[in-house]
């Protein structure tokens, strides 16, 4: 550590590394076997939310996929319909799932197929074709 422009070298046994964080549901700390440690901030904000939602739409569409028989190339039309946290975090993260899906066409609103679970309490209807 450098104090008054000079470098200050200590020992281990010369200072003590503490943590003083708030220790909450929202913070995770790690100490290292080097001495150091991490803290981490695990709140889920609501734009963290939507997205882990949308990525989950994305594993049931995938699953949709292979449920119609269609091959992982193929390029897909994609209905997508749900409660109203799906829906908006399929319209925040329209890009990534059609980008991940290989959705050519990506209508959200109404969908005619059966209704999956995703998230934590919520629902989408999917309708996948070949494009």
């Amino acid at each position: 550590m450098i104090v008054d422009g000079q470098n200050l070298f200590l020992l281990p046994d010369e200072y003590e590394l503490v943590v003083d964080v708030p220790f909450d549901d929202d913070v995770a700390i790690a100490m290292m076997p080097s001495g150091g440690f991490v803290v981490l901030d695990t709140a889920v904000t609501p734009e963290l939310a939507a997205e882990g939602l949308a990525r989950d739409v994305v594993r049931a569409v995938q699953q949709a996929r292979k449920d119609a028989g269609l091959e992982v190339t193929d390029r897909i039309r994609l209905s997508l319909a749900g409660d109203a946290d799906a829906v908006a975090a399929i319209r925040a993260h329209r890009e990534l799932i059609a980008g991940e899906t290989l959705a050519t066409d990506l209508a959200v609103g109404e969908a005619e197929g059966g209704v999956v679970p995703v998230g934590e309490g919520s629902v989408v209807t999917i309708e996948v074709s070949r494009a």
